[in-house]
């Protein structure tokens, strides 16, 4: 005699099963080959995935498959039946499911998105989400509950190699994934339909020189609840694990699926909330403790685990925002009847779960100057860029105390950019080395200029040398194989950071062997833009591509620079005070700006190539050099007008520049 089956909304679905007597007993207990058959034929009525729009009693006396199919029309109509931001291991779950009955082979998807990503990637960015998913600090993580999704916004301090893990896996007759978990949901014993995945592991911190304008924090964030554990929550929990999905969701004006009752179900089983708490919360979420050592106490390290990536994707000092499921448990201990479906303990020895937060990435993209910036990008309109440049150039002159020359080449210094490499040199760089401070001026133009550049690039580091200060630090990143880490140095830093190194307070003095191996390292960085990472045995050269600033009283030995011009200010100004709307358009100025390509035409070549000669013919002294410098400079005139071809004009402009500077030397 066939079934008789009736579609019932989420809340009946206890009543059918123990209609059908199957009481006490959840999707886990019935899924094996003793199941009565009533179960087996209706399983996916019995826990549907989610509740129609027109609930509506229908019965159907067809087959299995043909209730299938009206399952995912019901689907279909009523969205996801997972809420992605506060549920991302229960949308795993269904796509991973929905991939597995639609014949996908487990065994093939180690790498593979089986359907996650792409829908994540809709969720947060065609539809908008991602501003509502938290951004992980070291102020709101006491406040984050584990199992949610997150995002982390880093730059990839170390990377661990690749860790294996038990990605797919068979619980009776259903297989199931261990894909962006650390622990597994459910026991595997020894079952031979086990596959092994990989993953790669990244240590990430937040970006170094990260200055507080371009620091994206979320106010909004999902607080852990306090463990109501019992026996009779446990029992429930257990019985529940499967139906997580069931839940009454309703589509609000974005699409966007969420819970219509006060409590929703994460994938471990706890009920959340959605609520602002006012103080951090760190005796109870057991959160005080879960960063390594670290240079600001406001920073966060977190060990991010990757999927579905290529190495080549993701390189060290990149700087990433990552968006996936947080897990951290400060009770957490490894249970040795528990299999932990990771293979690689001895690498995460010292990043153990109780301490360190762990992100498994579902969305990453490399983050440039572009996406600090807080306003709508503005289109590149000549008009536009020539405004903002010359109120920009205004405010430097003001900081610089009048001295327009200074400003002038502070301006496209700050624009400069490492766009080649050729023979070991870095093509586009333009360093400058300001003359003629000392310690009471540096404290006044310096400081306002060093305030000035913090206001308008997302990254910057302020250097002051000192003969104590070069015998102590450790610039260079090292490797120490006991731990099997790299650890990290002042000079580990992401592209685009701005430097200024502050000569004013060096004075005589000794050099240990460790403060003439840190002044090697900055000449060197100075001068060919590379940073030598020390692995005990052996140096490895690591591109960078940093401006540096050098203000000193006389022409600084340690840092020789492109451009050395004596400092000569006229009066006492800090600029003023600068509305927000003019220091986002000068933010987007120079990020817009300096990303653009540049080309010089035929004929400006054979102009180029003529001043050049008839300048050597006068100064014997100038140098290939010299040359290189004076085409970077009419490179970075050209764009700091927005155009991306070298004009006549604009080379006039940088050999008026040129002459300038040198009459202060004569």
């Amino acid at each position: 005699m066939e079934a008789q089956v009736l579609w019932i909304g989420p809340r009946c679905a206890r009543q059918a099963r123990r209609a059908m007597g199957l009481i006490g007993q959840g999707p886990r207990e019935m899924a094996g080959t003793e199941a009565p058959a009533i179960w087996r034929e209706n399983r996916a009525l019995i826990y549907p995935p989610a509740r129609p729009r027109k609930p509506a009693s229908r019965s159907f006396a067809h087959s299995h498959a043909v209730a299938q199919r009206v399952s995912e029309r019901e689907r279909a109509m009523v969205g996801l039946p997972y809420d992605c931001l506060a549920n991302p291991l229960g949308a795993v779950r269904f796509t991973f499911e929905k991939a597995v009955a639609a014949g996908a082979d487990p065994a093939a998807l180690n790498g593979k998105d089986w359907g996650a990503g792409d829908l994540f990637r809709d969720v947060l960015f065609d539809r908008g989400a991602l501003s509502q998913v938290p951004v992980l600090n070291a102020k709101n993580i006491g406040h984050v509950q584990p199992n949610t999704l997150v995002r982390f916004r880093g730059m990839i301090q170390d990377m661990l190699g690749n860790e294996f893990y038990a990605g797919a896996y068979k619980d009776g007759s259903l297989w199931r994934t261990n894909k962006y978990r650390d622990v597994s949901q459910y026991p595997m014993g020894s079952s031979p339909d086990m596959h092994i995945w990989e993953r790669h592991l990244l240590y990430c911190v937040q970006v170094p020189g990260l200055n507080p304008w371009a620091d994206t924090s979320s106010g909004t964030v999902v607080a852990r609840p306090g463990d109501q554990t019992s026996q009779h929550g446990e029992k429930r929990r257990r019985a529940d694990n499967e139906d997580i999905d069931q839940m009454d969701m309703e589509t609000s004006e974005d699409g966007i699926q969420r819970s219509s009752g006060v409590k929703k179900l994460r994938e471990d089983g706890h009920p959340s909330q959605n609520l602002q708490l006012p103080e951090p919360v760190a005796e109870s979420t057991g959160f005080s403790a879960c960063t390594m050592p670290r240079e600001e106490g406001d920073s966060l390290s977190c060990l991010i685990k990757v999927y579905d990536s290529s190495d080549s994707e993701l390189k060290l000092n990149d700087v990433f925002e990552f968006v996936g499921v947080l897990t951290f448990d400060s009770d957490y201990q490894v249970d040795n009847d528990e299999f932990f479906d990771g293979f690689s303990e001895d690498t995460l020895a010292s990043l153990p779960l109780n301490k360190v937060p762990r992100l498994h990435c579902i969305v990453h993209r490399k983050l440039a100057a572009h996406d600090f910036l807080h306003s709508t990008p503005l289109e590149l309109k000549p008009q536009l860029v020539k405004q903002v440049r010359e109120t920009l150039l205004s405010h430097l002159t003001a900081v610089l105390g009048n001295d327009g020359l200074a400003a002038h080449l502070v301006l496209l210094h700050l624009l400069s950019r490492v766009h080649a490499r050729i023979d070991n040199f870095g093509v586009g760089k333009l360093s400058v080395n300001l003359t003629c401070f000392n310690k009471e001026s540096v404290s006044i133009f310096g400081n306002h200029l060093m305030l000035a550049i913090k206001d308008l690039l997302p990254f910057s580091h302020i250097v002051p040398l000192t003969v104590d200060y070069l015998n102590a630090a450790s610039l260079a990143p090292k490797k120490d194989y006991e731990t099997n880490r790299l650890v990290t140095g002042l000079m580990q830093l992401p592209e685009g950071t701005h430097l200024t190194i502050d000569e004013t307070q060096l004075e005589v003095g000794t050099l240990n062997s460790v403060g003439v191996e840190n002044a090697r390292l900055l000449k060197y960085l100075s001068e060919y833009q590379k940073v030598e990472y020390d692995f005990k045995y052996y140096k490895m050269e690591l591109a960078a591509d940093f401006q540096l600033l050098i203000l000193s009283e006389g022409k600084s030995n340690i840092l020789p620079a492109d451009l050395v011009i004596p400092f000569q200010p006229s009066l006492v100004a800090s600029g003023g005070v600068v509305a927000a709307e003019t220091l986002e358009a000068w933010r987007w100025y120079l990020a817009t700006v300096r990303s653009l390509s540049h080309s010089i035409d035929s004929d400006m070549q054979k102009v180029v190539e003529n001043d050049l000669v008839a300048a050597r013919q006068a100064n014997r002294n100038l140098s290939s050099q010299d040359f290189s410098r004076l085409l970077t400079m009419g490179r970075l005139m050209s764009l700091s007008y927005g155009e991306t071809s070298l004009s006549l004009e604009h080379w006039q402009m940088v050999k008026e520049l040129e002459r300038l500077r040198w009459e202060r030397f004569a």
